[in-house]
């Protein structure tokens, strides 16, 4: 998968969030956004995701425009601001829900993937009962379990510990050897560094890379 971004900007009420982005992006890739709260990082992932259409410019992917030959990328997980579930199923039941959507893996994947970000398949507790980190961690599952082409991932470190923050490298980085194209924004530089192959900077509104981390 390639991704272009031609000269994207995004105003809403008359407020530029972003302005005039061009950004190439390419499979199996890890590519780092950092920037401060309010920078626009969340509003780039959204742009990319197809949940909101720029004010002008383009966002191809594989040369299909978004937008207009497609609505959202065919293959992509996404992980931005806090996950939403049914509070009354159990982490493995809202996967399980979740994977009946697209109907492309099996019950065995879904419990694997949610050992892989620290959680137990058989913990019979509703989401509800879930601590901040819990639903952190199901969300970034329900990012990664069908092994998409296209994951999209905001502030994936929030709400979680050391071992937690170790765990979720390394699923990025598995995703990326199974050649995903992962985006990551976030405000902690050293996790981007850790998992990031390329950095770019996003400071008001603009981006800029920032390859400090290679």
């Amino acid at each position: 998968m390639q991704i272009s971004m031609l000269n994207v900007s995004k105003t809403i009420k008359r407020v530029p969030i972003l302005e005039n982005v061009s950004l190439n992006l390419e499979s199996g890739t890890v590519y780092g956004l950092w920037g401060t709260n309010g920078s626009g990082k969340t509003m780039l992932l959204r742009l990319l995701a197809g949940l909101i259409r720029p004010t002008s410019g383009s966002i191809s992917l594989d040369n299909q425009r978004l937008g207009k030959n497609m609505d959202f990328p065919p293959s992509m997980g996404l992980l931005i601001e806090n996950p939403a579930f049914l509070p009354s199923l159990t982490g493995l039941e809202n996967l399980k829900l979740l994977a009946e959507i697209n109907a492309r893996i099996k019950p065995r994947t879904i419990a694997q993937t949610l050992s892989s970000v620290g959680l137990d398949p058989r913990d019979p507790r509703k989401v509800k009962k879930y601590s901040l980190g819990m639903k952190q961690r199901l969300g970034l599952a329900a990012a990664f379990m069908e092994s998409p082409d296209l994951i999209l991932l905001d502030e994936p470190t929030n709400a979680l510990d050391v071992d937690g923050c170790a765990m979720i490298a390394a699923q990025i980085l598995q995703q990326r050897e199974s050649g995903a194209l992962v985006v990551v924004a976030s405000h902690d530089r050293a996790f981007l560094q850790r998992v990031s192959d390329s950095i770019f900077c996003v400071e008001n509104g603009h981006v800029r890379r920032n390859d400090y981390a290679t």
